[in-house]
Formats: C-alpha cells, sequence, structure tokens
C-alpha cells in the first residue's frame, strides 16, 4: 500500500479571487522523483497540460523544467491575476503507485470551506475535472453536505455551473475539462467540439480546453 499525501500547501492570499481546485499531483511529486521537464509546483506533471492553457490564453511563454524560476513564474502569475490554487485531497492510500482519481483510497480532505471563510475574496471555484467519482468537484459536494451546505444550479449548459453561501456572501462553482490527455477521448466524442470541428478542421482538443478555459482563467 502506498500512502500518497499531497507535496504542497495550497496557494492562496488574502486577495485571492479564484481558486483551480483538483485533488493530488502524481506520486513522483511526493517522493521527489520528478522528470527534467516537471515543474515542482501545482499542475507542474509534463503530462497534465493545464499551464500550457495557461500560457496559450495568456502568452507567458513559460519555462517547463525543474528550475526555481519556473516555479516562480508560475506564482508571480497567480498573485497578479488573483488566482489561487487549493487541491482538495491532503492525502490518500494506493494499491497501485498511480494517479489515478478512482484509484484513492481512504481520501483525507483538506477544510477547503473552512479556509473560505477565512479568504473572503475568493468568488469562483474552477473544478479541473467534472463531476467524475473521485475528482475535485465530487469531494467538494461531500465536503459541502459536512456543512450542510447545498449547491444550486445557475447553468446546466457545459461548463456546468453552480452557487452556494457562506454567510452573506455567494460564490459560484464551474466544472472545467480535465487538463490530463485521458480526457480528450470525452472531448472528441462531444456535440460542442464536433460542430466547431466542422466548421474549423485545424481546431483540436487543446484548443478546445483553451476556448473553455479562457471565460473563467
Amino acid at each position: 500500500m502506498f500512502i500518497h499525501r499531497h507535496p504542497y500547501p495550497p496557494f492562496i492570499q488574502s486577495e485571492t479571487e479564484r481558486l483551480i481546485v483538483g485533488t493530488l499531483p502524481p506520486p513522483r511529486f511526493s517522493t521527489g522523483a520528478l522528470e527534467d521537464n516537471d515543474v515542482d509546483f501545482c499542475y507542474g506533471s509534463h503530462h497534465n497540460s493545464l499551464w500550457k492553457y495557461i500560457d496559450a490564453i495568456y502568452g507567458l511563454n513559460l519555462r517547463y523544467d525543474n528550475s526555481t524560476l519556473a516555479i516562480e513564474e508560475r506564482k508571480n502569475f497567480l498573485i497578479d491575476k488573483k488566482i489561487g490554487i487549493f487541491d482538495i485531497v491532503e492525502r490518500c492510500t494506493r494499491d497501485q503507485v498511480d494517479a489515478s482519481d478512482l484509484g484513492m483510497k481512504d481520501v483525507e480532505l483538506r477544510d477547503l470551506l473552512g479556509n473560505l471563510e477565512e479568504y473572503r475574496n475568493v468568488k469562483l471555484l474552477m473544478f479541473i475535472g467534472g463531476r467524475s467519482k473521485n475528482g475535485p468537484e465530487y469531494f467538494f459536494r461531500k465536503h459541502a453536505r459536512e456543512y450542510g451546505i447545498k449547491l444550486v444550479p445557475v447553468s446546466e449548459i457545459s461548463p456546468k455551473q453552480y452557487s452556494f453561501r457562506i454567510g452573506d456572501r455567494e460564490i459560484r462553482t464551474v466544472s472545467l475539462i480535465s487538463s490530463s490527455g485521458a480526457a480528450n477521448i470525452s472531448i472528441a466524442s462531444s456535440s460542442a467540439y464536433k460542430k466547431i470541428k466542422l466548421e474549423q478542421p485545424n481546431f483540436t482538443p487543446f484548443d478546445y480546453r483553451v476556448m473553455q478555459y479562457r471565460e473563467f482563467l
């Protein structure tokens, strides 16, 4: 059995307005066995393209390596845009040492809602990976039930959006397509993607994510 602990604390500031919410990075980030083109920071796996989509939206020309500079580039961007990262899983156990969400067992969640009471400028949670089992929204809904909080639909059109209240504040959520390559199959089979592909033959799943993420990131 492998105990998979999150290697990074939440990246959040008092001015943060939007939070990217995921689960856990691949196990090699917890064991320190990074590959050459990994970045030692949230979503730093070179198999996960979230930073490449952000790079394409903002034209950041980011580095993709193990350097301190690559980490600082990402942190500076997040601070400047008032975006935080608050992965919801603190630790889990695994029978197989892989990054599968479905492979997580004995999951221990971080207290995201408790932190939202402190970080009062947060207005939007961006779940990376939709509502699949053991995905970030799946765990957040479980977490919200413990607080007696209910998510109310705002838009059922993809990407789906909900809202909930903490005291006098309304916070919205959005379910974005997973940034991992495994989601390319579901993107290619979606009617929205097929419609654009007919009109623009060179349109790719990468372009589709950039289009969706741009509205929220």
